[in-house]
């Protein structure tokens, strides 16, 4: 179906705006300004894109103004200082998205579930809480209460503790669960629905794990080490005896280590990224299931970003993969493959702000193995713009086009529908 076809078909959802929505970490947090008493702006060009000062907050300050202890309770104790006002804010999203949405099992096909029309309230509930703890020590952390149409689960997503100067050293440490991605491009703070696909692809969003930084004169390494498995699975410890209460976080010993050398170069930043580890191995006959296998990959990326004046904010990311032995069903095959994005984001002015987000990723090796990674295979434009009723409020808007066809082959891997899609709402913070 042609996209014009396509809305054409359901046209009337541009009449429904619904929802609310905000980020988290660096992604703003609406205690901060209650905490401290500022408006959004000051950290944000336009929520949640952070300006300058933004940036120095969540990366140099740790995200604490010099005069914290003073929005702080000690009780007469030198060595307490709590927040006078519990630091909490909501995140809600909702949508009405029009796309091309199908459910298909990689072996047997459509499953019947399928909807090109769709109802997305709520999309996310989240809880986001941080504080600073000492001069040096601060905590930041989200709970979802609510997640793509899953209620009654909780799932912690970012929960770390950071400190700013590890023994005097000017190191930066943070201990928890993050983002590896985070040391490029925060997908927390993009203006856009759509996601950098290649993050997710590439398996750098959420781990557990520890992140060193620092910074010497126009240059910031970023060294860190996670588990490798996500923050989903953990493990019983049993070898001790019986009902030991305890939990493995990470299923082997293997770790993965990554970083990051940054630096700007007049009007731009560039960043060179790596990352050695391991993953599991992909079984069943589509690729579809999780193995038993630990094997290698390796990452390696370049970022670059730029503004030009204090409106217009660029930046794009490239990401070569190499995964060895991958797939069960093709012992000692390697497998490499690369994806990446451009963005532009116009803040006009206090109302308006328009992004532009191109996503582009080639399959390489994993193209014709009729296994679930044929459909990293991607090409696709998207279009926002965002109204700003108040600074916490806005109306969004955002078309998704995809320039792939649909695969005609007989399997049900790969690029089975198209990726356009339309979706319209509000977003909003408190």
């Amino acid at each position: 179906m042609s996209l014009s076809r396509f809305l054409e078909r359901n046209a009337s959802a541009a009449l429904l705006v619904i929802g609310v929505i905000w980020s988290g970490f660096a992604h703003a947090m609406p205690g901060f300004a209650r905490q401290y008493e500022l408006s959004c702006n000051v950290c944000h060009a336009a929520v949640p894109r952070l300006n300058a000062f933004g940036q120095q907050f969540a990366d140099e300050l740790n995200m604490r103004l010099p005069n914290w202890k003073e929005k702080t309770v000690s009780g007469g104790d030198e060595l307490l200082a709590l927040p006078r006002q519990f630091p909490v804010g909501i995140r809600a999203q909702a949508f009405v998205q029009v796309r091309e949405g199908e459910d298909i099992d990689p072996l047997t096909g459509p499953t019947g579930n399928d909807s090109d029309f769709d109802f997305q309230a709520p999309y996310l509930i989240k809880l986001i809480t941080s504080a600073p703890l000492s001069d040096h020590i601060t905590f930041y952390a989200y709970g979802i209460f609510a997640e793509k149409g899953e209620n009654g689960t909780v799932l912690i997503e970012d929960a770390w503790f950071s400190h700013d100067n590890l023994f005097g050293t000017g190191i930066s440490a943070q201990l928890g669960q993050f983002q590896i991605s985070d040391v490029m491009f925060p997908r927390e703070v993009r203006l856009t629905f759509q996601d950098f696909q290649v993050y997710r692809m590439a398996g750098v969003t959420y781990d557990r794990g520890v992140l060193f930084g620092r910074g010497f004169g126009p240059v910031d390494i970023d060294i860190g080490a996670v588990n490798g498995n996500g923050i989903n699975d953990s493990v019983n410890i049993d070898s001790p005896g019986f009902r030991r209460p305890d939990r493995l976080f990470d299923r082997d010993d293997d770790k993965s280590i990554f970083g990051r050398i940054g630096t700007r170069l007049g009007l731009v930043s560039a960043g060179l990224f790596g990352l050695s580890g391991k993953q599991r191995s992909a079984a069943g006959l589509a690729g579809e299931l999780s193995g038993a296998r630990n094997t290698d990959r390796r990452i390696y990326g370049i970022d670059v970003s730029g503004q030009r004046g204090a409106n217009l904010f660029w930046f794009g990311q490239v990401l070569w993969n190499e995964w060895d032995d991958f797939l069960d069903s093709a012992p000692g095959r390697d497998f490499e493959w690369w994806g990446g994005f451009l963005g532009l984001d116009y803040v006009r002015n206090d109302r308006w702000a328009f992004s532009l987000l191109y996503n582009y990723n080639d399959a390489g090796d994993f193209k014709g193995t009729q296994t679930v990674f044929e459909g990293i295979e991607m090409n696709t434009l998207t279009l926002g713009a965002s109204y700003y009723f108040m600074r916490n409020v806005k109306a969004v808007i955002e078309l998704n086009v995809d320039f792939l066809s649909r695969d005609r082959d007989p399997d049900f891997v790969g690029h089975e529908t198209r990726e356009h899609y339309f979706l319209i709402g509000f977003d909003a913070a408190f």
